[in-house]
């Protein structure tokens, strides 16, 4: 299978942001997710495929440019569905299946079909948890960034301290993958992009 590079994948950022702030803010957050993945990896197990968690890493948030309106406002109140609208727009652009689902799988540390039916949440009723070793890098570097505005990075205490509002169940996801991972160090992440840590 080829993986699209760096610079097709920006590319394809570029074609779908309403704007150059939803391209820095969206773009940036996946390199950024990228990075830290990348540097997690190690911990991962010998058999993790680097290039994958790369495009991965790279493409998990570009749904989120389709959840903005005309005017270049983001729909906060839909935002639960940017990983399925990412995972359509990857599938139309005819990427495979191993690509789109970073999209889908990657929200919280995993929305379960009992999730959705649960709490009402606007997806259709199935399972979103990364299953594949490359697939739980990605979701769980994507918890230590976030796209707030101003973007911030995010420790992994205060990150286990807000999953935990949605069931121990889910703190303790957190946690295992804390220990599978590592906690990875941010100072100097924060320092090249000039983000705050919380």
């Amino acid at each position: 299978m080829r993986l699209p590079t760096d610079a097709e994948i920006r590319a394809l950022h570029a074609k779908y942001a309403p704007t150059e702030e939803a391209f820095d803010l969206v773009h940036t957050h996946c390199e950024i997710v990228c990075a830290i993945a990348l540097r997690l990896a190690g911990r991962a197990g010998p058999g993790v495929d680097a290039e994958l968690v790369r495009a991965g890493s790279l493409l998990h948030d570009i749904g989120v440019y389709l959840l903005y309106d005309e005017d270049g406002r983001l729909d906060e109140a839909g935002y639960l569905r940017h990983g399925i609208l990412g995972h359509e727009l990857l599938r139309r652009e005819g990427f495979p299946e191993i690509l789109c689902r970073f999209c889908s799988h990657h929200t919280g540390v995993g929305i379960s079909r009992k999730d959705v039916l649960r709490q009402g949440l606007p997806l259709p009723p199935r399972d979103y948890l990364a299953e594949t070793t490359e697939e739980k890098l990605v979701m769980f570097a994507d918890k230590f960034h976030s796209k707030t505005s101003p973007p911030r990075f995010v420790t992994a205490e205060t990150y286990a301290a807000h999953v935990r509002r949605f069931g121990e169940d889910k703190a303790e996801a957190f946690a295992s993958m804390c220990a599978d991972f590592g906690i990875p160090d941010l100072r100097p992440l924060a320092a090249a992009y000039g983000h705050e840590i919380v």
